[in-house]
């Protein structure tokens, strides 16, 4: 699913050169960045996670405001951000994923007999070696 919301960026007050990047359609949804590049691309990966999180929880997302909508002062920039929350979910959602694997029968009976819980070792194994790369 690809989903587009305005973004709001306002030029830091010091002048160096960054934004700060504030979505009116997410509420608390606020990064920024020391370049424009930089900003729009911290703004995705905020808005992005912002998405995942409340469709994680079962939450509905808030429809985006039409780009001739948003209001701002002077000096900032309206943006429109593109998030493709598919993709942004294979790398960083939390949700489960039914994975099918094989086993000797010897090993399966010792597992059962000891209560041994299957996802949980891979997982543990999946996430050490995930650590050490």
């Amino acid at each position: 699913m690809k989903l587009v919301y305005p973004a709001i960026l306002k030029p830091f007050s010091d002048g160096s050169g960054g934004y700060v990047v504030e979505f009116p359609d997410l509420p608390g949804c606020v990064t920024g960045g020391d370049s424009l590049e930089e900003a729009i691309e911290m703004g995705i990966d905020a808005a992005s996670g912002w998405i995942l999180g409340e469709l994680e929880d079962g939450r509905k997302i808030p429809d985006a405001t039409p780009y001739n909508s948003v209001s701002t002062e002077e000096g900032n920039m309206v943006n429109l951000i593109l998030i493709d929350i598919d993709s942004y979910a294979e790398k960083y959602g939390d949700k489960a994923v039914r994975k099918n694997l094989t086993i000797p029968a010897w090993l399966n009976t010792f597992a059962e007999k000891n209560n041994i819980n299957f996802s949980k070792i891979l997982q543990d194994a999946l996430f050490s070696i995930a650590q050490t790369k």
